[in-house]
């Protein structure tokens, strides 16, 4: 049986990003397809990649951690992808639950003013 292969444009619209977000995955090696002449094609491995990459982008990783865990799953296999995802997702989470509190802060601060600005007008 042969392996599924999606063309440039087909992972363009498989994964809904524009060809400059796809190029640049593959510049700074995130993902490596098959070059037929000029042609690119896409098997299941960049497929799951890919799947990786924009579910690490969904939840504010920068790409140079996605491209590190990506590695270690490359050159150490899947444990110790884990290990690092569980360590990156617990640093990840205490950086989120930080900018929440800073937002409820700022959203407290500016509901302050605003219901003093609006008492004001009388």
């Amino acid at each position: 049986m042969t392996e599924p292969r999606l063309s440039f444009k087909e992972m363009c619209a498989k994964y809904d990003v524009t060809p400059r977000t796809l190029r640049y995955y593959e510049y700074i090696e995130l993902l490596s397809p098959e070059r037929v002449g000029r042609s690119r094609y896409y098997g299941a491995k960049e497929l799951a990649r890919m799947t990786l990459i924009l579910r690490g982008r969904k939840f504010g990783f920068p790409l140079e951690d996605i491209r590190q865990w990506l590695m270690i799953y490359e050159h150490e296999g899947t444990e110790a992808q884990m290990k690092a995802w569980v360590e990156q997702a617990d640093r990840q989470m205490a950086g989120l639950a930080e900018q929440r509190t800073q937002l409820d802060d700022t959203m407290q601060e500016l509901k302050i003013l605003r219901d003093e600005t609006a008492k004001s007008l009388g």
